[in-house]
């Protein structure tokens, strides 16, 4: 059978910690881009592309929450999205130059593709309608990714922005579609601990570029010094500080929440599917952040690296509150002040008459951090 049981708790296998390989070098990709890119340009394109790589790999956890992925049928899809997903990969520094075509197709593929198997796959079960109204609404993104691919320029940016905008909307309303109507959350019955665990080990993947970065940054110093040392100490700090914060405090919990819900589907949709977008975000920033700390701990700091060193914390404390308040009801004040905190010092840096080194700015945002983790309770 090729659905998964709801008999017993669902359990992350193998076949998809494998298929988690090929975000690592996703995520590789596009902190290289943002870091070789760091102006407003290639801030917004890089997030239109984690926007994309996200939708990606988040499409592909809830096909496995339903469909058992140690099933033929379903590992031999799985491993089809693994190269359409290296392609896609491969693509992203040039997303918007001379792959362009190459990203989007790659991309459509992985969407379409997953979304007929899982259609065909669990068309006698309920869940089948949902998959379905999930394939339609792919196909109509796929012609506004391919067609933005080839026209590229202006156009290219305007469609692929209103592809991301229907796959992003679609699930809010139920991905209605005239003649097949729509579906609602309460059909979307999750494995809750499932889906968290995935999240979970996105995380864990993003944290391990921050890690990736810090170490080889420091390896390829030719001329250590106290500074370099330094720097490389604070980043590592940031992400314990951001692994403390996330693991040690909410996760556990909200799993559970979600796992006992009357309304697993909405639940799961906007805690796991979309509140986690900043948090993954945010630590991609700040492994670019770490980056620029380390390669020039006294160098002088742009506008761009005070908002990367400041800002990427920020955004990962920002969607880390958002999280708590959708799976909780309640909102951390305290993470959101922190986040502001850091948003207006990275805005101020670049006004001061004077010079604030990045080594300082390094710093704040670990004391900032580690000041949330160690003072935040477990439980909400």
């Amino acid at each position: 059978m090729i659905l998964r049981s709801r008999v017993r708790a669902a359990k992350v296998v193998p076949i998809e910690l494998f298929f988690d390989l090929v975000y690592v070098f996703a995520i590789t990709q596009l902190s290289h881009l943002l870091l070789e890119h760091l102006d407003a340009a290639g801030a917004a394109q890089t997030l239109l592309l984690t926007l994309a790589v996200w939708w990606a790999w988040m499409y592909a956890t809830w096909t496995t929450n339903y469909l058992d992925p140690d099933h033929p049928a379903m590992r031999l899809t799985m491993a089809g999205m693994m190269l359409a997903g290296l392609a896609m990969a491969a693509a992203l520094p040039q997303a918007f130059g001379a792959r362009a075509l190459w990203f989007a197709l790659a991309y459509v593929t992985i969407q379409v593709g997953r979304a007929a198997v899982a259609a065909v796959a669990a068309r006698r079960e309920p869940i089948g309608h949902t998959f379905r109204l999930i394939l339609a609404w792919h196909v109509v993104s796929a012609a506004l990714w391919i067609g933005g691919a080839l026209a590229g320029g202006g156009a290219q940016v305007a469609l692929w922005i209103a592809a991301l905008l229907v796959e992003y909307a679609a699930p809010w309303h139920g991905y209605r579609m005239p003649l097949l109507g729509r579906a609602t959350t309460t059909e979307w019955s999750i494995d809750g601990g499932h889906m968290a665990e995935r999240c979970q080990l996105f995380v864990i993947l993003a944290l391990g570029e921050s890690v990736l970065i810090t170490g080889l940054t420091l390896a390829e110093n030719d001329h250590l010094s106290a500074a370099t040392v330094a720097a490389f100490a604070i980043a590592f700090l940031t992400s314990v500080a951001m692994w403390w914060v996330y693991f040690d405090r909410t996760a556990d919990a909200a799993a559970e929440k979600v796992a006992e819900s009357d309304d697993t589907g909405r639940l799961g949709r906007s805690a796991y599917t979309y509140s986690h977008i900043p948090i993954v975000a945010g630590v991609i920033v700040a492994a670019v952040g770490d980056e620029l700390a380390i390669a020039h701990p006294l160098g002088h700091t742009t506008a761009g690296a005070a908002l990367t060193i400041l800002g990427g914390p920020a955004l990962f404390l920002a969607g880390h509150a958002v999280f708590q308040r959708v799976v909780f009801g309640t909102l951390p004040t305290g993470r959101l002040i922190a986040a502001a905190l850091l948003v207006a010092t990275a805005v101020a840096v670049p006004l001061t008459s004077a010079p604030v080194p990045p080594l300082a700015l390094a710093a704040l945002a670990a004391l900032t951090l580690s000041t949330v983790a160690l003072t935040t309770p477990r439980h909400p």
